[in-house]
C-alpha cells in the first residue's frame, strides 16, 4: 500500500470498515460462530423393508425403513453430524397412537438398532402422537372432535418410559398439551429415569410452514386443524407464559418453533429463562429455500447458513434442521 500526500476537509474518527478488511480480521471479531455442535438432524423412519423414499416436498430428505437407515447414519458421521431426533411412521395407525407406547413400536426399535450400530449417535426422540394417529391429532380425541388433554398425558407418559426403556438419550415431547413436562417428569422418576432429559417443545405456534412435514409423516389431520392446541402466530407474551410453566414443571431444555419467522420470540425467551435453548429449522422453511436453488435463484449453502446463523444469533443454543447433514462440512467442528 502507497500513501500519497492529500488533502483533505473531514477526518473520519471512526471506520468501521477497518475491521472486515480481511477474513483474518473478519474472524477475529466475529460476534456469533455457527458450528457442527449446534446442529440436530431430524431422521424419518418407517416400517416396513426397503424404504429410502424420497420426500416430494422436501429434496434430499428422506423415510428409511430400519435395513436402511445406516446410508443417512454413514453420511451424517462422515459430515460431523452425531445429534439426531427419530419421527416415526408406523405400520398401522389407530385412534390413540398405540404404536408410540408399544415397546416393539418403530421408534423403540430404531433406537435399539441405533444404538447397537453406532454408539457416537445421541438419539433424542420426538414424543407425539400425530404421526400415529388414524385421525392426525396429537393425542386422544373427543367424541366432539376435541383434544382429551387429561387423557393424552396418561398415553404421553407411556410413550416417554417405552422410549426411554428402548434407550433414548433424551425425550422431546412436541404436542403441546397443557401439562406434559410434569406427567412425563412424573412418569419417568417414578421408574428410575431421573438421568433422562426432557426438551420441551415449549413454544411451538400453529404454523403455516409445517407442511413438508406432514407430508413426511403423513400426518395431516383428517378433521379441524390443531390451533386449539398450538399456539397463535400473533402471540407472543404467551411464549413466556407456556416457556415459564415448563420450566417449573422440570423441562431442562426449551424450544421454539418455528425458527425463522419466531425469531423475536427466540430473542425473547433467550433473554427470560436460563435453559439451554434450542430452535427447529422447519420443513417449509427447508423447502422454501431448496425450492429456489433448484430454480438457480439463490445459491443454497449461502442462504442456509445465513438462515441458522441468524439463530444463533437470536440466541438458539441448538438448531433443529434438514440442512444438517449438508450444511455441517462448512462449518467448525
Amino acid at each position: 500500500m502507497q500513501f500519497e500526500d492529500t488533502v483533505t476537509d473531514f477526518n473520519l474518527i471512526r471506520r468501521p470498515r477497518r475491521l472486515r478488511g480481511s477474513e483474518h480480521i473478519r474472524s477475529m471479531v466475529r460476534e456469533t460462530h455457527l458450528h457442527r455442535d449446534d446442529l440436530i438432524m431430524p431422521i424419518f423412519v418407517a416400517h416396513g423393508t426397503n424404504i429410502h423414499r424420497e420426500i416430494p416436498s422436501m429434496p434430499g430428505i428422506y423415510q428409511f425403513s430400519l435395513d436402511q437407515i445406516d446410508r443417512e447414519l454413514e453420511a451424517l458421521a462422515d459430515a460431523g453430524v452425531f445429534r439426531i431426533i427419530l419421527f416415526g411412521i408406523p405400520a398401522e395407525k389407530d385412534a390413540v397412537g398405540s404404536d408410540t407406547f408399544d415397546d416393539q413400536g418403530i421408534i423403540q426399535q430404531a433406537v435399539r438398532h441405533i444404538r447397537a450400530q453406532d454408539d457416537r449417535f445421541y438419539v433424542i426422540t420426538d414424543v407425539c402422537f400425530c404421526e400415529y394417529t388414524s385421525h392426525g391429532h396429537c393425542g386422544v380425541v373427543c367424541a366432539d372432535g376435541t383434544l382429551d388433554n387429561d387423557a393424552t398425558l396418561k398415553n404421553l407418559q407411556k410413550q416417554a418410559l417405552s422410549h426411554a426403556r428402548a434407550g433414548a438419550d433424551m425425550l422431546a415431547p412436541s404436542g403441546m398439551i397443557d401439562g406434559m413436562i410434569g406427567a412425563m417428569r412424573t412418569a419417568l422418576d417414578d421408574a428410575g429415569g431421573h438421568e433422562v432429559p426432557i426438551m420441551s417443545y415449549a413454544v411451538k405456534y400453529a404454523s403455516a410452514f409445517y407442511g413438508p412435514f406432514r407430508d413426511a409423516v403423513e400426518s395431516s389431520p383428517d378433521f379441524g386443524d390443531r390451533k386449539r392446541y398450538q399456539m397463535d402466530p400473533a402471540n407472543a407474551r404467551e411464549a413466556r407464559v407456556e416457556a415459564r410453566l415448563d420450566v417449573a414443571e422440570g423441562a431442562d431444555m426449551l424450544m421454539v418453533k418455528p425458527a425463522l419467522s419466531y425469531l423475536d420470540i427466540i430473542g425473547d425467551i433467550r433473554r427470560n429463562f436460563e435453559l439451554p435453548l434450542a430452535c427447529y429449522n422447519v420443513s417449509g422453511e427447508y423447502a422454501l429455500v431448496k425450492a429456489a436453488a433448484a430454480r438457480g435463484w439463490v445459491d443454497e449453502v449461502g442462504v442456509a447458513h445465513e438462515k441458522l446463523l441468524s439463530m444463533k444469533r437470536a440466541g438458539a443454543d441448538l438448531i433443529l434442521t434438514y440442512f444438517a447433514r449438508d450444511i455441517a462440512p462448512h462449518l467448525d467442528s
